[in-house]
């Protein structure tokens, strides 16, 4: 542990600002909690999974140097980006287009898990800020004595798992919620379209905000 970090102090106040950063509300916590409040809790679960290993993708490409590229390379960054803005986009359109179906239960229909994970994996790995936040972030408690790479990839990984703790307990939270709200008639319509207006929402908020920020 000393190698790795260079005192306990540094590690704890790296703990400290981790949790606080994970708690607030970001898009990753935004997108895990559209999906548990339209497709229920197992769905939101799912998310926080998906979003998890995007995250873990973002660490990987910032301990490599990906996040150096995209500081000085605006064509990098913005590519990545709109590819992102645009991803979200299609969810949204996709869920209004759900949202034109007729529902004949009050249960929402879970979607398979292999493509909610999908969804939830490309939303977060194609956040270049996400990236750049991990290589602005991590060097600040990062020790002279061990290999910055090695460090960069531990630290991430422990950002990104108390993360998931935090998304999880939002999409539990939320999921909780969601049964009470499809119980009332045309509830599952009006869930798809609040979905789906927020998800594009959030892709053309991803498309026209700057480079500065984070979760």
């Amino acid at each position: 542990m000393t190698t790795l970090f260079s005192s306990w102090s540094l590690f704890s106040a790296f703990l400290l600002a981790s949790v606080v950063l994970a708690v607030t509300p970001g898009p990753g916590v935004f997108y895990i909690v559209t999906r548990s409040l339209v497709q229920g809790r197992r769905s939101g679960l799912v998310s926080v999974a998906a979003v998890a290993f995007g995250n873990l993708g973002n660490v990987f490409a910032a301990s490599v140097g990906l996040a150096a590229l995209f500081a000085v390379s605006s064509a990098a960054f913005t590519v990545v980006k709109y590819a992102g803005a645009f991803y979200l986009v299609y969810l949204g359109v996709q869920m209004l287009r759900e949202s034109q179906a007729e529902v004949s239960t009050s249960v929402p229909q879970a979607a398979p898990v292999g493509h909610i994970f999908r969804d939830g994996f490309v939303v977060a790995l194609f956040n270049p800020k996400t990236t750049v936040f991990f290589a602005a972030f991590l060097p600040q408690f990062l020790s002279p004595e061990a290999s910055p790479m090695f460090q960069t990839m531990a630290l991430g990984s422990i950002f990104v798992a108390i993360a998931a703790v935090t998304d999880s307990t939002y999409a539990l939270a939320t999921g909780a919620v969601a049964p009470a709200l499809t119980r009332a008639r045309g509830a599952r319509r009006i869930g798809c379209w609040l979905g789906g207006g927020a998800f594009i929402g959030l892709g053309v908020f991803t498309a026209l905000a700057g480079s500065r920020s984070a979760k």
